[in-house]
């Protein structure tokens, strides 16, 4: 079977407004994190005008890892910088430990540097792997986090299902993304602030408006927060909630395997 005809047979899926292949949407995505690597941190800050770094600190008070000396594993999916990792070690006792894992090899060269410059070595260590077809053994975590890395998924509810299947019985389910915004006026200086702002100031700072294009228009097409709780509980978690950030610009979204 040619490419075409592979492509063909296994549907399609979005890439931002875009259909592609949905064999080709992967590689695709890959690019884009490829590009922006070694500017994350500055892609984030545009994107949120720099409330990420608030959201990700709620989303590790959230999950409230042990402090004492009780042994605690965390998944942290899609995370290749390190930044969730290094802020749940840093917030966490000395035997909760970590596991990034990234589809993208250049995000995780990125994070492996900043856990070294951290000293946080003997604690997290990197894993590079589709969120979809996890490389872990089924419950071996306490916890499952993925900062502003589902929408890039090409099949959620296969995430999802991973996640569940590598989670430990009580184990907990954390999910930080960007969601519909729900104050009036916000909603509308939200969308200009995307759709006119972002791009050019990627092409401004890096060089790649296309990249942050792509970004903006993937949050467009993400699960609203009930659709997307939704997802969650058909994928077998309890007690699934999720709590809006700045009126809904993001949310995270969590859930318990019981």
């Amino acid at each position: 079977m040619d490419q075409n005809a592979e492509n063909a047979s296994q549907g399609t899926a979005s890439f931002g407004f875009r259909t592609v292949p949905e064999g080709d949407r992967q590689g695709l995505v890959n690019k884009v994190f490829a590009s922006v690597a070694d500017r994350y941190d500055l892609m984030n800050d545009l994107m949120s005008g720099g409330l990420h770094r608030l959201w990700k600190r709620e989303l590790i008070t959230m999950l409230n890892a042990p402090r004492g000396v009780a042994p605690f594993k965390l998944l942290d999916v899609a995370g290749g910088t390190g930044d969730i990792a290094i802020r749940y070690a840093r917030d966490s006792g000395p035997n909760a430990t970590a596991v990034i894992c990234d589809i993208s090899p250049e995000m995780l060269e990125v994070g492996k540097r900043r856990i070294a410059d951290a000293g946080l070595d003997s604690r997290i260590s990197c894993v590079e792997g589709n969120a979809e077809e996890l490389p872990f053994e089924s419950a071996s975590f306490d916890a499952y986090t993925i900062a502003f890395g589902i929408r890039n998924v090409t099949h959620i509810d296969k995430a999802l299902a991973e996640a569940y299947r590598v989670l430990k019985p009580g184990g907990r389910f954390l999910c930080l993304e960007f969601s519909e915004c729900r104050v009036p006026l916000l909603d509308r200086a939200y969308d200009f602030h995307s759709f006119e702002v972002i791009p050019r100031l990627g092409q401004w700072a890096a060089g790649d408006a296309d990249s942050y294009r792509y970004l903006v228009e993937s949050i467009r097409r993400f699960p609203k927060q009930e659709a997307f709780a939704e997802l969650i509980r058909k994928a077998g978690f309890a007690r699934v909630s999720f709590r809006n950030l700045t009126g809904g610009i993001a949310a995270i979204h969590g859930g318990w395997k019981i």
